[in-house]
């Protein structure tokens, strides 16, 4: 008997399409328009109420009960087990006309699940149980656009282990979710006895017999494509093995999740069951009256489903896992082909028109793919005997391209974790809360591990093994930025002044005194954390320990509490005498520069950075500042406080450069004031008639070092044309011709060693060099970049100066530049645990040996990336240790070291280290591994390196964590579920872009400065932030008593998100752009611009103007706190939609979700890495050909 209603619940659950749900028990399936929508019920979750008839889609419930379960029954099968069927009774149908739902509690509102329902079955809210510390994650996200309740939302963070993750899947054919593959050695503290197996999963096929037929009255309807056409008859793959399967599975791509966490592994689903296979489909002639069953059509050379998938049922949500629904579907597109004759097909999600049936003798089934057909099922009474007559082929229908909406967003994955930390500070020792991510405006309260915004890592759990790495296919790197700046509300960092003696130091290793030694023997001894050598401690420093091992004296030791500190060494750390900084401002005077207004804009730049409008230095206390001007001879000037004027001073020749003064070449700020000022407002009318064109660039850098030798600072120039005269003359050597060859790279290397030679004695004197140029023509930044790369600086491009346009721009950088916390003559090492090592660095830096970093200068937005690697086996119940130190000199003349100290835990398991992998930093970290690789391999392979990098990277994954999904499916781990996105864009970047369109000059710039770019910048830097700016909240736009600003929601960059009648606001850490529409309304023109035509708007305008409306001063509160979170100025651009010759391209171009920079759109080529994934499996032998 038991068989019998076995088969009557797979006719249930088969007679019509599942909805892939979001992962909500009692989610009702929203119909076609006008038939159904979501609603609250008062147990909390979406229930559908009827409007009219009722609609065809109903809920979807769970399977039966997995072989080896038994006591667990459906959702759908009332308490007592199944009824029996009646005599005449034959397959249940959805209601029509009217008729009561067959399950009232899935209908109606308000009612709750049957008690032995995965719903009901919930594990309850609250403290969740205790969870080994090497299973920690980051939760997923809801899709942008989501409704609310349609995903599971993240609960508070517990503080003992963190719940079980959910790997991204883009679906594969029509009516799949996927599910990721369990790890072995894994157990889920959350897996209770009796949980289905498959509880998202469909029930076993049911034979085509057993569909119900069409009603006659609609089998009178014209064929619709697409929405209600069967599938096609099995076809022969001609495009390699897997593929067709591949391009299905991405047009009804969607999120998946995961169902109930099984008893092998936490955090990577469950393996999806083998369901009887299915038989082919056949024609029978339909009963007169029957209701059709909706299938669909795909492309016929398409892939079947794979059995065991989750055919569109809501699954169960779990603590802590989110998942993805398809609400929002856009409605069929235009026919898209991105590579070759493959077409997308679309997937029956909730958002589609109606569409009428096709008549039934045309509808058929695929069978499985290696699979055996089924035997028939014995038919339900009342059952007509069906007919099998032969296949007719169905006629191709167009295939709509794959919604942007449902593949993955970083908007969704920012907001979400911006919201996680907007009111709750991030407790830095915590080994269950994951590190924010860069993009986010978070508070850290510094409890042992340094504050994230010093120190990253690619992944927050150490593999313990050089092989377990190698599986995995990801770097082991840190992104070091030592003196980044705290937020207003952060602790600021403590210093430490041990006397003569120096800070306690492992005699062995040298690390510093740190949280995370521990000391022994009554505190007489401490063990380093680092080589685990046992050290004697100075008498000077002991303490008694009290009962659990710590020093009775740790309230009053910061270097025993905070995972950053500072130290204050004595002399035998000096190289020489600390004193404050010096600024030398050294301007070429040439012919280029008067004519093309940089000298005037120079002069006024210098003066707004040294002095606020009240007319009080802006350098730190003790700092001195000089000037000096140059074209073919080198001009010092003595600006000694005594003077009425300043003294001019020309050293002509400038093959043996000297410095004429001793006295009075660096002043301070304020005492001689007035005399700089009036230097600087006689400059431009002192060389205004100025014909000699050669700047001599190399003599001012060689004069200065001298001048700084023995004390050290930055020297900032402005040069506008190649130096073709004096020490260090250069050629023009740029040929369009290599663009785009093996050879282009030798364009990306100085012509000689000169600048390169100069640059490393600037280091030995403790000069930093920051430069910026304004060719009108080639400079050669190859060559004259190497002084700020060596030394720690930076250098700032302006081709074809245009005072109208960059002069903010220049002014602001130039200011922000001086305003920056600044250290100088500096040293930087990098200590690890025993069994780790220290390989490589990447940045500007200079380097005598393999362990020290030297550096002439460094400020708050400089970045290093360090890659790691074994040196041994790992101890999995002993964390691994850094310690970054820098020893400097501060602004203000102090000499110290600032350490930074990380700990984190060591795993064994491939899905930990997935599993706490931090995307921002590993693409920041590939980055500049690729610009590094750039200088030596030509840019194509680079470019093909990195995407294989993602390839790989996400093929590990999927071979090692997720190997039992589908073929057809795209499986992303979810804290790497962006990277395809952000490998896209640094394809599209101007340091590694393809095109034909790129100088050397421009490429080499952004090269070097995405070399030394911090991981917050990084990210807007590839992905820009865009907020709509009309329509705002009151809230939006207002600052708090805090000082922090609400933005308006983020939008994905995108051209098909802009409104035409709207406003946006773009910012990429770089510029900032506002974009206004043709259609956008006249009085928010009147009350932003105060203006009442678009063509009124002036696109000249670098500052916003300042009228009093609501929206004005919100867009010039939210533009203003964006330029306040960025380490450089944000130039305002105003870009008016077709009116634009110069603007809209370069707003366009920052879009980088589109097709542009000679590279694909996203979802292009995400197509292209799946495909790239599928073929890695192939050649793997993780898949078989199909």
């Amino acid at each position: 008997m038991s068989a019998y209603p076995q088969q009557q619940l797979q006719q249930q659950q088969q007679q019509r399409p599942y909805y892939a749900g979001p992962g909500q028990g009692h989610q009702g399936q929203q119909g076609p328009p006008g038939q159904g929508q979501f609603a609250q019920s008062p147990n909390g979750f979406p229930q559908q109420q009827q409007k009219g008839p009722p609609s065809p889609y109903v809920n979807a419930r769970p399977g039966p009960p997995m072989p080896g379960q038994p006591g667990v029954r459906p959702n759908n099968m009332p308490p007592g087990g199944p009824r029996p069927m009646q005599p005449g009774q034959g397959a249940p149908r959805p209601p029509v006309n009217g008729a009561p739902h067959p399950y009232p509690h899935q209908q109606q509102p308000g009612v709750r699940p049957h008690p032995g329902s995965p719903s009901a079955a919930r594990p309850p809210m609250g403290p969740r149980p205790p969870m080994p510390m090497n299973q920690p994650l980051r939760t997923a996200s809801p899709l942008p656009g989501q409704a609310p309740g349609m995903a599971h939302a993240p609960s508070p963070r517990p503080t003992h282990a963190p719940p079980t993750p959910t790997p991204t899947t883009l679906n594969g054919p029509p009516g799949q979710h996927a599910q990721a593959s369990p790890l072995q050695q894994q157990q889920s503290p959350y897996a209770r006895a009796g949980t289905p197996l498959g509880h998202n999963q469909p029930p076993p096929p049911v034979p085509f017999q057993q569909q119900l037929p069409p009603q006659p009255q609609q089998q009178q309807q014209q064929q619709q494509p697409l929405q209600q056409q069967a599938p096609p008859a099995p076809h022969v793959d001609q495009n390699g093995p897997g593929m067709n399967g591949m391009y299905n599975q991405m047009a009804g791509m969607s999120l998946g999740s995961n169902g109930p966490v099984d008893q092998q592994a936490p955090g990577f689903g469950t393996v999806p069951p083998q369901g009887p296979p299915q038989v082919p489909s056949a024609e029978y002639k339909p009963k007169a009256g029957a209701r059709p069953k909706r299938v669909f059509a795909t492309d016929p050379s398409a892939a079947p489903p794979a059995q065991g998938m989750n055919n569109g049922m809501p699954p169960l949500p779990q603590p802590g896992i989110n998942s993805y629904d398809q609400n929002g579907m856009g409605q069929q597109q235009q026919q898209q082909q991105p590579y070759g004759s493959q077409q997308f097909g679309q997937p029956p999600n909730q958002g589609y028109p109606q569409q009428p049936p096709i008549p039934y003798q045309q509808q058929q089934q695929q069978p499985v793919m290696n699979q055996p057909p089924m035997p028939q099922q014995p038919m339900g009474m009342g059952q007509q005997q069906q007919q099998f007559r032969p296949q007719q082929p169905i006629q191709p229908v167009a295939k709509p391209k794959i919604d942007p909406d449902q593949i993955p967003s970083p908007v969704a994955v920012q907001e979400n974790d911006q919201a996680q930390w907007d009111d709750t500070p991030f407790i830095t020792s915590s080994k269950t809360l994951v590190t924010p991510l860069a993009s986010s405006d978070f508070m850290a309260i510094d409890e042992g591990n340094c504050n994230p915004r010093f120190f990253r890592m690619t992944t927050y759990n150490v593999p313990n093994t050089e092989d377990l790495l190698s599986t995995a296919q990801m770097p082991m790197g840190l992104v070091i930025q030592p003196l980044a700046k705290l937020r207003a509300d952060e602790a600021p960092i403590e210093t430490v002044d041990f006397g003569d003696a120096g800070p306690a130091r492992c005699r062995r290793c040298k690390a510093y005194i740190n949280p995370y030694m521990v000391f022994t023997n009554g505190g007489q001894r401490f063990v380093c954390n680092l080589c685990l050598f046992e050290n004697e401690i100075d008498p000077n420093y002991f303490c008694n320990l009290d009962m659990s091992g710590r020093r009775l004296d740790i309230d009053q030791r910061p270097e025993l509490r905070n995972g950053t500190i500072e130290f204050a060494v004595p002399k035998e750390y000096w190289n020489k005498t600390p004193a404050a900084a010096a600024y030398v401002f050294a301007i070429d005077v040439s012919w280029n520069a008067v004519q093309s207004g940089m000298l005037v804009n120079c002069v006024e730049g210098i003066k707004e950075a040294l002095w606020d409008t009240n007319g009080v230095s802006r350098l730190a206390p003790g700092a001195q500042v000089g000037i000096l001007t140059y074209d073919k001879t080198v001009h010092f000037y003595n600006l000694s406080s005594g003077l009425e004027q300043a003294q001019m001073m020309v050293v002509p020749d400038v093959d043996d450069v000297f410095v004429p003064l001793s006295d009075g070449f660096l002043v301070s700020p304020e005492t001689s004031k007035s005399i700089v000022e009036a230097l600087l407002d006689t400059i431009p009318q002192l060389f205004a008639e100025n014909k000699i064109t050669e700047p001599v660039i190399g003599a001012v850098v060689q004069a200065v070092r001298m001048a700084l030798e023995n004390r050290g600072g930055k020297l900032i120039m402005f040069q506008t044309a190649l130096p073709v005269f004096g020490p260090g003359a250069l050629k023009h050597r740029e040929d369009s011709k290599l663009y785009g060859t093996d050879k282009e790279r030798t364009l990306f290397a100085p012509q000689d060693d000169f600048y390169k030679k100069l640059a490393e004695s600037c280091v030995d004197a403790g000069l930093s060099i920051d430069l910026f140029l304004f060719p009108n023509a080639y400079i050669d930044v190859a060559s004259l970049g190497c002084l700020p790369s060596i030394t720690g600086g930076e250098s700032h491009m302006f081709p074809n100066f245009n005072p109208v346009r960059d002069a903010v721009k220049f002014k602001g950088n130039l200011a922000k530049l001086v305003a920056r916390p600044f250290g100088y003559n500096a040293l930087m090492r990098v200590r690890c645990s025993t069994g780790l090592r220290i390989t490589e660095h990447f940045g500007n830096f200079h380097m005598k040996n393999s362990t020290d970093l030297e550096l002439a200068g460094i400020d708050s937005e400089k970045a290093f990336g360090v890659l790691v690697k074994h040196d041994g086996k790992l101890d999995e119940k002993v964390e691994a240790s850094f310690q970054v130190a820098l020893l400097y000199t501060t602004a203000d003349g102090l000499r110290r070291v600032r350490v930074h100290n990380f700990s984190t835990p060591v795993t064994t398991l491939l899905g930990n280290v997935f599993r706490w992998a931090d995307m921002d930093t590993t693409i920041n970290f590939l980055a500049k591994g690729a610009i590094a690789q750039g200088l030596s391999k030509p840019l194509n392979d680079v470019r093909e390196a990195l995407t294989e990098k993602c390839v790989k990277i996400l093929s590990a994954y999927r071979k090692n964590c997720a190997s039992s999904t589908a073929p057809g499916q795209l499986i992303l781990p979810e804290s790497y579920k962006l990277f395809p996105l952000y490998a896209l864009t640094l394809l599209k970047s101007k340091s590694l872009r393809s095109g034909m369109d790129m100088n050397s000059d421009i490429r080499v710039h952004n090269m070097r400065m995405l070399r030394s770019m911090g991981v917050s910048e990084s990210i807007a830097f590839f992905y820009p932030r865009m907020v709509p700016v009309f329509d705002m909240e009151e809230k939006v736009g207002v600052r708090s008593a805090t000082g922090r600003v609400l933005f308006p929601p983020l939008i994905r960059v995108s051209v098909a998100r802009l409104n035409p009648a709207g406003a946006y606001l773009l910012e990429n850490g770089q510029c900032m752009f506002l974009w206004l529409g043709r259609d956008i309304p006249s009085n928010y023109l009147m009350d932003v611009f105060g203006v009442s035509s678009l063509d009124e708007v002036d696109p000249s305008l670098r500052h916003l103007p300042e009228i009093e409306s609501q929206t004005s001063n919100q867009l010039r509160t939210v533009a203003a706190y964006m330029q306040e979170q960025r380490g450089k100025y944000l130039n305002l651009v105003v870009v008016r939609q077709g009116r634009g010759q110069h603007e809209e391209p370069e707003f366009l171009s920052l879009l980088a979700e589109d097709k542009n920079n000679d590279a694909m759109s996203y979802v292009d080529y995400l197509c292209a890495i799946h495909r790239k994934i599928q073929n890695e499996a192939i050649k793997n032998g993780t898949i078989s050909h199909m």
